[in-house]
C-alpha cells in the first residue's frame, strides 16, 4: 500500500485499516512460530504498511495534511 493511497482515505478508515494490519501482524507472528511461514517478505510488508498508517495518522494529529483533517470533520 502506498503512502498516497493511505492519505486518499478517511480517517475512520485508516483506523480501521490500522486495526485489521495489526491483527493480521499478530497472525502472521503466530504462524511463524508454528513454522507454518516460508516467506517472510510478507511479514516486513505489513510492519510497512503499520508504519505508513501511522505516520499518517500522525500527520492529521499534527495537522500538517489538511486535506485528511477536513475529512476527519466531516
Amino acid at each position: 500500500m502506498k503512502a498516497s493511497e493511505i492519505r486518499e482515505k478517511s480517517h475512520q478508515e485508516l483506523l480501521d485499516e490500522l486495526e485489521g494490519c495489526k491483527r493480521e501482524l499478530l497472525n502472521y507472528r503466530f504462524q511463524w512460530q508454528a513454522g507454518e511461514i516460508r516467506n517472510s517478505a510478507q511479514y516486513k510488508q505489513i510492519r510497512k504498511d503499520v508504519a505508513r498508517l501511522k505516520t499518517v495518522l500522525r500527520e492529521v494529529e499534527l495537522g500538517i495534511n489538511t486535506d485528511l483533517t477536513e475529512k476527519k470533520k466531516d
